[in-house]
């Protein structure tokens, strides 16, 4: 069927009908009519009940279309005969009734449009009433369409679209629920277009959309939107406390572990670093075991976003104790044996050191002097057999044991500011299960 505006429906004379999209028909000013039901879906049957007849009509002509034109003529009707000739736009659905009204079976969306009644009466005077009639079609699932589905924060344009084959009211949800305000905002005047221009995390999620119609009502497909962002607040944290920024002071030989936390989506890279050295570390946690003074610094972990690249860091500096200060010589074996190297190992040496040295016996006696290291020089002493090595540490490598190694060792030590320390350790040296040889070129066996 045809239809028209609201300003082709005021065309003669004698009645000028205000029509509305709305499934209700215009009224005429002396003709009215209404259908009966008021909304109306394709399959529906539907009346046009006509009011305001004078009850003298000869004759019911009815035209679905815009005016009385013979291609438009659905059907007249005799009201003494109670016959009805069909006319060009006669579907084979509608039928007139003998009060005048209008059914039609089966509505089809085609079926829209504006309706014109013209009655004759016994004066063979004419009357007209026009209308309009809206089918609404039972509406298709809707999709959301997106530019992207994987945005950056404040960097990247949300574009959504509604993509739906028919005209109809469109709301938007947001997770489930009526879309915010904010978000609203950027809804095109038909409201199938939201744009959100340098989109926030805020707005990541399940986006739909709803069409619907006085009849008929379908929602989309949630569509899921996630939104990159971060790193940010990154901090290094130890048993659940941030220390970023901070010293951590950690006892001798215990364990310590830290944390590398932050605000990221999708979780970050983390690459952590020593003294601004970089550490073979991917994970979010770095454990440090065993603690001791080659291990004092400062630790850093970096943090990467693979997707916005962007990255952040933080830092703390790790030192022992005050307990774990004091020096200490620690061999390594514990208990060697005949042929084996073994090492005086210094724990807690000062950082500030000046000058070392390395006695076999007693530090007043110049002739037991094995080795020292002053200002970063090594110096072989009357005592050293070629077998000692120092490092700057202050440890000291015996190679090649043998029995005659066994006995005091001390070490003396001076700072910068010239404060003096000594150490000493007896060291044992057990048989060993192999021919060896002494120091006189003699082979000790066992």
């Amino acid at each position: 069927m045809s239809s028209t505006d609201d300003h082709s429906l005021c065309g003669c004379s004698q009645c000028c009908v205000s029509t509305s999209h709305a499934a209700v028909l215009s009224v005429g000013a002396e003709i009215s009519i209404t259908p009966e039901p008021a909304q109306l879906a394709p399959g529906d049957n539907v009346t046009l009940l006509v009011r305001g007849l004078s009850g003298e009509e000869l004759a019911y002509t009815w035209y679905a279309g815009p005016t009385l034109s013979l291609s438009y003529l659905v059907a007249s009707y005799i009201v003494s005969t109670g016959d009805e000739t069909p006319g060009p736009a006669h579907t084979g659905r509608e039928a007139v009734r003998p009060d005048g009204s209008l059914d039609i079976q089966g509505l089809l969306p085609g079926h829209s449009g504006t309706y014109i009644l013209q009655t004759l009466n016994r004066q063979l005077q004419t009357e007209v009433g026009y209308g309009h009639m809206q089918v609404y079609e039972t509406l298709a699932q809707p999709t959301v369409l997106a530019n992207a589905t994987e945005l950056v924060e404040r960097r990247d344009t949300l574009r959504l679209l509604c993509s739906s084959p028919s005209p109809a009211e469109v709301r938007w949800f947001f997770n489930g629920d009526a879309l915010p305000v904010a978000v609203r905002l950027g809804l095109s005047p038909d409201g199938r277009t939201l744009t959100r221009h340098s989109v926030r995390r805020e707005e990541a999620g399940a986006y739909q959309c709803e069409v619907r119609n006085p009849v008929s009502v379908s929602r989309s497909e949630p569509l899921n939107l996630t939104v990159y962002f971060g790193p940010e607040r990154v901090a290094i944290v130890q048993d659940s406390t941030t220390r970023t920024g901070c010293t951590i002071k950690v006892d001798f030989n215990t364990s310590l572990t830290l944390w590398c936390t932050s605000r990221s989506c999708p979780e970050p890279e983390y690459v952590w670093a020593f003294n601004g050295r970089a550490l073979e570390n991917g994970r979010d946690h770095l454990n440090i075991s065993g603690m001791a003074a080659a291990q004092e610094g400062t630790y850093t972990c970096i943090a990467k976003n693979p997707k916005t690249l962007l990255s952040g860091s933080a830092s703390v500096v790790v030192k022992l104790s005050a307990a774990a200060i004091s020096m200490m010589i620690v061999p390594v074996p514990t208990k060697p044996e005949e042929g084996q190297d073994v090492t005086l190992t210094v724990q807690g040496y000062p950082k500030d050191l000046l000058v070392y040295a390395w006695y076999r016996g007693p530090a007043s006696e110049p002739n037991r002097l094995l080795s020292q290291l002053p200002s970063g020089n090594w110096i072989a002493g009357p005592a050293h057999t070629g077998r000692e090595v120092g490092f700057a540490n202050c440890s000291l490598l015996v190679q090649k044991l043998n029995l005659t190694d066994a006995g005091r060792y001390m070490l003396k030590t001076v700072t910068v500011q010239g404060k003096t320390d000594t150490l000493e350790l007896e060291l044992q040296v057990a048989h060993g299960t192999a021919f060896l040889p002494s120091d006189t070129g003699v082979y000790l066996y066992k």
